[in-house]
């Protein structure tokens, strides 16, 4: 495998060796872009003329062989003509070359690897929990069509019996389509990666361009008020960010919201959802973590908005890891999706978040530990209720990274009261398992 050099604590904001910043969002950027067939002209939607056949639904298919969860996405809003838009997607994994990069050109169908989106000779250490976005318009010297790329670094230091010095929300970009990346800041830096309450890691970043500020959310275990909150801080520059603004706390110092995704719905109305850590029986190494939501008319203010628990007409509610879109399809109101890990069910709500409205529709798609839907919502397609799945494996387990496309169709009917939900789930694991790892193959870092 390839070594990343022998560094185990460098600093996770150094630059790799390339381009400057300066030199990264100049004109080598427009020529990325034209680079990767994405050139200004072609920045704006196809006609409908240039757009292949209907999209159908399938799957699941194979996009990596590999044991890998937390998949993510991103599909460009442009294509070559008479092509579909190509996707993008990511996972993490313990091994030594992280985030490998596949691309799809047929809707998600065939997959190929393009890369790895951690550049070479970047500090050894673990990378996880990606987050794939494409910049709507230009922004900070980036052009419209950019890739902006999120996650959590931890530096190894094999002086401690968990070998990592320290957790870090990294903030990296592209401008040629994902061939190629550059380390642009590190958004927040917070202590090794510990579950325990009153540790005081940060974790699970996602990113949202508003209002010409880049808002980077995350779950923040700093704060000595709570054993974890949801957090965000913003970005003019992609360099320096401004102060920590908290979006979701728990009423009692043991509760921990975390893992924030983020839609908009119609108009100016937004939804943030996250699974509440609750813990069972009073025993803090041991949490279920339902899902919760709040609504919001701007982005930056979910902070005063009231916490509202996710359950569906029939009483069952999705377990750990949500991640929610929205689509264009299913009324006036659109319709909100939501997925957990426990439940390959996906929960759907079709008025604007009514608590009451919560239902679910079926999928042929596996669960999975943060799996990511993204709305098929080309204005030339022929239908408008379709979704593409990501998927890995679900928490604590091992699988393939899976896609497919489903349709949202009409509301499926489960039982009262069934759930998915385990009785409770120890996070601190995951982080056990990572260290086994690192120590067993530490030769190949």
């Amino acid at each position: 495998m390839r070594n990343r050099g022998e560094s185990r604590g460098g600093d996770p904001g150094t630059r790799p060796a390339g381009l400057s910043r300066r030199a990264f969002i100049g004109a080598g950027a427009v020529a990325g872009l034209s680079a990767a067939g994405l050139t200004f002209r072609g920045l704006a939607r196809p006609a409908f003329a240039a757009q292949p056949s209907a999209v159908a639904p399938f799957g699941p298919v194979q996009v990596a062989p590999d044991d890998g969860s937390y998949a993510r996405a991103v599909r460009l809003s442009t294509a070559k003509q008479g092509q579909p838009r190509p996707v993008l997607a990511t996972y993490q994994r313990f091994a030594s070359a992280p985030f490998p990069l596949y691309r799809s050109d047929d809707n998600g169908q065939t997959w190929v690897q393009q890369g790895n989106i951690v550049p070479p000779g970047s500090p050894a250490g673990i990378y996880l929990q990606p987050y794939l976005y494409e910049l709507p318009r230009a922004f900070a010297g980036l052009p419209k069509g950019a890739l902006l790329f999120a996650c959590n670094f931890w530096p190894f230091d094999f002086t401690k019996p968990f070998p990592f010095a320290s957790t870090n929300i990294q903030l990296y970009a592209s401008t040629n389509a994902g061939l190629t990346w550059s380390l642009m800041s590190t958004v927040a830096q917070g202590g090794p990666p510990d579950t325990t309450n009153g540790a005081t890691p940060v974790w699970e970043p996602f990113l949202l361009l508003h209002e010409n500020k880049l808002i980077c959310y995350y779950s923040d275990q700093r704060d000595p008020n709570y054993g974890q909150k949801l957090a965000h801080q913003v970005s003019t520059d992609l360099v320096t960010w401004g102060p920590v603004v908290n979006d979701a706390t728990g009423t009692i110092y043991p509760q921990r919201p975390g893992m924030t995704t983020i839609a908009q719905l119609r108009g100016d109305l937004w939804i943030m959802t996250y699974e509440f850590g609750d813990p069972v029986n009073g025993d803090t190494s041991n949490y279920t973590f339902h899902v919760h939501y709040r609504l919001a008319t701007n982005p930056e203010s979910f902070g005063s908005s009231a916490d509202i628990p996710l359950v569906d007409q029939n009483g069952n509610w999705p377990n750990a890891s949500p991640t929610v879109s929205w689509s264009d399809s299913g009324g006036s109101n659109g319709t909100i999706i939501v997925t957990g890990n426990d439940e390959q069910n996906l929960f759907i709500n079709r008025a604007l978040g009514d608590p009451g409205q919560w239902t679910q529709v079926s999928s042929p798609i596996p669960a999975g530990y943060s799996r990511q839907t993204i709305p098929i919502d080309d204005p030339a397609e022929q239908r408008d209720d379709l979704v593409l799945i990501v998927t890995g494996a679900q928490y604590g387990k091992r699988g393939d990274v899976e896609a497919g496309i489903i349709a949202l169709g009409e509301s499926t009917k489960a039982t009262p009261g069934q759930t998915g939900n385990t009785p409770g789930q120890d996070r601190h694991a995951f982080i056990a398992s990572a260290a086994a790892y690192v120590i067993a193959h530490r030769s190949d870092y």
